[in-house]
């Protein structure tokens, strides 16, 4: 096989999610592309990497200093969703169901992999609780050790903060789901979030 192949498989291959065969496949579809889209999709992705920024505010990406949810001024204010990467914001703006704010923490707590809470944007998001329109704070962080973990220590920090509500997504059992499918754990949060029927 042509070394060239094989570095573009290699460095395809190093994506998350992307395989060896997929990054082979990736790769023969490149080649069969014309060369000014294939150079148009080397020069997008190199200039997403050189100019993104991330939101001063949220710590959001954006092409300019304050992001377009934080420059919106439709915007809940008084509501911020915290979350651990990007992709989270996108996943919760794509059920059209939040109108407040967002911060992105850029990871969670984990000491195994060498990240300490001076590591995430805690201190940026309690200097933005420190101005006062925030009046609620909604950890949407991940249900592992690591995102538990998190959670509490944020909760802990916030705890100083007069005035301030803290909640978290409800958890339990999925839309479609079967009982007998569900751990323990998962159970007990669906028992402790259970709502009401009909009020």
């Amino acid at each position: 096989m042509s070394k060239l192949l094989d570095q573009a498989v290699a460095e395809l291959a190093k994506l998350p999610g992307i395989g060896k065969r997929t990054a082979l496949r990736l790769a023969i579809h490149l080649l069969r592309r014309e060369k000014d889209e294939v150079a148009l999709l080397a020069e997008s992705l190199q200039r997403f990497r050189n100019e993104v920024r991330y939101c001063r505010h949220c710590n959001n990406l954006s092409d300019q200093e304050i992001c377009p949810i934080c420059a919106d001024p439709r915007r809940d204010r008084t509501t911020v969703c915290v979350v651990e990467y990007v992709k989270d914001v996108i996943s919760i703006e794509n059920t059209r169901q939040y109108h407040g704010m967002y911060h992105v923490l850029g990871g969670i707590i984990s000491p195994m992999q060498g990240i300490s809470p001076s590591d995430l944007k805690i201190d940026l998001l309690l200097e933005n609780i420190a101005r006062g329109e925030i009046s609620e704070v909604i950890l949407a962080l991940s249900t592992s050790v690591e995102g538990e973990t998190t959670s509490f220590y944020i909760t802990r920090r916030l705890a100083d903060c007069a005035g301030i509500r803290v909640s978290s997504l409800a958890r339990g059992i999925g839309f479609g789901d079967e009982l007998d499918y569900a751990d323990e754990l998962t159970i007990a949060h669906a028992l402790h979030n259970r709502t009401l029927i009909g009020q």
